[in-house]
């Protein structure tokens, strides 16, 4: 049996993304996004916040540095990618996802970007895919009922 490493989030971006690239020309794309939940303390409930680091490679990433500005909504997929590092004699770590898969939720008026454009990749780090608009959801079968009973 594999091992599984995959996450789905929804947020907000915390701040503007940025752009930069590799010395061999690859794109990245880093941004933190917000996600929020509500958790129960005794009788109350409570408001509580994760945040998390984004990174998004290649075209992928060149393709949507644009639409993401604080505030806007976003749907991430991918998986964690632990980096280790020491400094000063520490030993330190960040856990980031590494985006497969992205979608811009809302719409114009939350943040200057377009409505529901998903853009995604294949392979690692989503390296060589291009960016792809969603079309929409797919039009109902003919034998769709519309009397729905909820």
């Amino acid at each position: 049996m594999k091992d599984l490493n995959t996450v789905s989030l929804v947020g907000r971006l915390t701040r503007d993304a940025e752009l930069r690239y590799t010395n061999s020309g690859m794109p990245i794309c880093n941004f933190s996004i917000a996600n929020n939940y509500s958790k129960k303390q005794g009788d109350q409930w409570t408001e509580e916040v994760n945040f998390f680091d984004v990174v998004v490679f290649g075209r992928q990433g060149e393709a949507v540095n644009n639409y993401l500005k604080k505030g806007k909504q976003v749907a991430v997929q991918g998986e964690l990618r632990q980096d280790r590092w020491e400094q000063d004699g520490q030993r330190r770590s960040k856990v980031q996802v590494i985006a497969s898969n992205l979608q811009l939720l809302g719409g114009r008026a939350e943040g200057g970007g377009g409505s529901g454009g998903q853009y995604g990749g294949g392979g690692q780090y989503g390296g060589g895919s291009e960016a792809r608009s969603n079309e929409g959801p797919p039009a109902p079968s003919p034998d769709f009922e519309d009397d729905v009973p909820f």
